[in-house]
């Protein structure tokens, strides 16, 4: 409703509800169960009810600490933030966030569900600042503005969160038969530039990855 006051980002809420029994939990505790399910099953298989269940209490009581499920995926998506350890800025911008690109793809390979969280909920939490403020130290003498260094840090984590997707579309047995289907077509002759595309080797002559060509593209065409 219009004019109606949001709720502030879970970040921003008492730790535990200001009602109810003294706590047994913690977010913590509740967001490593989650993760951990969310690993093993998927994350369809986190809800309140499950990650209750892996901490030997009842869904109710998690409500105290965790208003929805939503909330409990940003807790989760911050979580992973965690993981990142960049070195100090080395003067060399691109270099540097090209070291945190590889790590955020080194986490989302651990976390398969964390690149669907990073594409369709734009969380920023504490660790989450903790990054940012690193983009931006290593970003403090660039000459671009800020708006634009933001969507630097934006890209950064959205466009690694697709290429990660896609590798691990790529190693689905429907992706193989998809692009069997596209090599038949190129065969076939009816389409001269699809078959152009997949006949032309890469620039070295053997595959390769090009994660750090795509990345440091995207970053310079931001940023200037």
């Amino acid at each position: 409703m219009a004019g109606q006051q949001q709720e502030p980002v879970i970040w921003m809420r008492p730790e535990q509800a200001s009602v109810g029994r003294p706590a047994e939990r913690s977010r913590a505790e509740i967001t490593a169960a989650a993760v951990e399910l969310a690993d093993r099953e998927g994350l369809e298989a986190v809800s309140m009810r499950r990650v209750a269940s892996a901490l030997g209490t009842g869904a109710a009581s998690l409500y105290r600490y965790v208003a929805t499920r939503d909330d409990l995926l940003d807790l989760m998506t911050d979580s992973t933030a965690s993981e990142y350890n960049p070195p100090a800025p080395s003067g060399d911008w691109q270099a540097d966030l090209l070291a945190i690109a590889h790590q955020a793809r080194q986490i989302m390979r651990r976390h398969p569900w964390l690149p669907t969280t990073v594409i369709d909920r734009a969380a920023l939490g504490p660790h989450g600042i903790d990054l940012l403020e690193h983009v931006l130290d290593v970003l403090a003498d660039h000459p671009a503005d800020p708006a634009r260094k933001l969507e630097a840090f934006a890209l950064l984590g959205g466009l690694t969160a697709l290429f990660v997707q896609n590798e691990m579309a790529a190693a689905d047995t429907d992706a193989t038969r998809q692009s069997s289907y596209l090599r038949h077509v190129a065969a076939a002759g009816r389409h001269p530039r699809i078959a152009a595309l997949l006949d032309v080797p890469p620039p070295d002559g053997n595959p390769r990855d090009r994660f750090d060509t795509v990345v440091a593209r995207a970053l310079t065409g931001v940023l200037g």
